[in-house]
């Protein structure tokens, strides 16, 4: 098992959001979380990740055995978690291919010691940008500035293709986006068998083309057996 949650209880704001949940996402799986909104999906994505705003109450995280649990979400990203979220913030001054850059030698480094050369870089995200079809001008523009929800997912997922993570966790990465635009998504996701995979999806159309290999249910903060 890759991750595992044992009794995990979390609150936002001083309210309880998730209760006593316990699962376990195996390696390589594409793992789909669902239920209705508000039923916790995304808290337990964001708490998963790292994200202070969401506090731990009880319970365990624990990532390919060791105990993230009061880890920070720098360090669970450098050890291979990624989030995908819902909304991400626009960064202006700041270029897509500087942020896309200065992530993938960050990971590179942690994990082999090494620097990445700027050939290796921009050989890599060649490939990448080609096989997302993203058009080579954007990655001179301001990260999210002026992009439409699909475009952003598209970026996103530009951004996964280069970091290739142990455990990707996406939050509803079919919203915003065209038809066309979810078959590549999820055929992207199908061509990572590395990556281990934890998303959430409100459309039948996208979970059939990601061919989730194992389902957990959330309501009400808690999971449905």
């Amino acid at each position: 098992m890759i991750l595992s949650i044992k009794n995990l209880t979390v609150s936002y704001q001083g309210k309880i959001l998730l209760h006593d949940i316990n699962m376990t996402v195996a390696d390589g799986a594409r793992h789909l979380l669902r239920g209705r909104n508000g039923s916790g999906k995304t808290t337990l994505a964001q708490t998963v990740a790292g994200n202070p705003d969401y506090k731990i109450e009880s319970g365990s995280i624990t990532f390919e055995g060791r105990n993230i649990t009061n880890e920070n979400a720098t360090t669970r990203a450098l050890l291979g978690i990624f989030i995908g979220a819902q909304n991400v913030p626009e960064i202006p001054g700041l270029t897509v291919i500087s942020f896309l850059k200065h992530s993938a030698a960050a990971h590179a480094h942690f994990q082999t010691g090494k620097e990445l050369s700027m050939g290796e870089f921009l050989e890599r995200l060649e490939t990448a940008r080609t096989r997302l079809d993203i058009p080579k001008e954007w990655l001179n523009r301001s990260i999210n500035v002026g992009f439409s929800g699909g475009e952003r997912k598209r970026l996103m997922f530009l951004r996964l293709a280069l970091t290739a993570p142990k455990l990707a966790i996406l939050d509803e990465p079919d919203s915003g986006a065209d038809a066309s635009a979810q078959k590549l998504f999820a055929g992207l996701m199908n061509e990572m068998p590395k990556t281990t995979f934890l998303f959430i999806s409100h459309q039948e159309k996208f979970t059939e083309l990601a061919c989730p290999t194992a389902i957990t249910t959330l309501d009400k903060g808690k999971i449905v057996i």
